[in-house]
């Protein structure tokens, strides 16, 4: 099971994955920035009022139960919007830090693999100088 992950972990292109981080922590940045401005659409601009048309009292009542439940579902809408886009920056900041962690890792475990085979030729070469003096 190990050897798979590890596998899976070799393929990853580690340099581009470190590289692209920042960018994408700060398009998340914009775009929650973006969405958090707009408004909810609660106010309307005067060349949205359409001029009434004197309908009927029943149908015209069918059209504003109908832009209400509209109303609603924009408003609905719009804060899933914004919930979407604050976990998408949350996100995108974790998945920076945990890039920075995994090259500290990185770099840590290469400098421990050079500390051991400097260790293991340094033993490695005792063991021969005692071994032929």
């Amino acid at each position: 099971m190990a050897i798979g992950w590890l596998a899976v972990l070799q393929l990853v292109p580690w340099g581009d994955v470190i590289s692209n981080a920042p960018k994408v922590a700060e398009g998340a940045k914009k775009l929650w920035k973006t969405v958090g401005k707009k408004s909810t659409g609660d106010e309307l601009s005067s060349d949205m009022i359409a001029p009434p048309l004197k309908p009927d009292a029943q149908s015209m009542g069918m059209l504003q139960a109908r832009l209400v439940a509209l109303e609603t579902t924009t408003r609905e809408l719009h804060q899933h919007m914004l919930d979407s886009s604050e976990l998408i920056k949350t996100l995108a900041e974790q998945n920076a830090q945990l890039v920075k962690r995994i090259e500290l890792a990185r770099v840590r475990f290469l400098m421990l693999t050079g500390t051991v085979t400097v260790i293991f030729v340094a033993i490695a070469a005792g063991l021969a100088w005692a071994f032929y003096r």
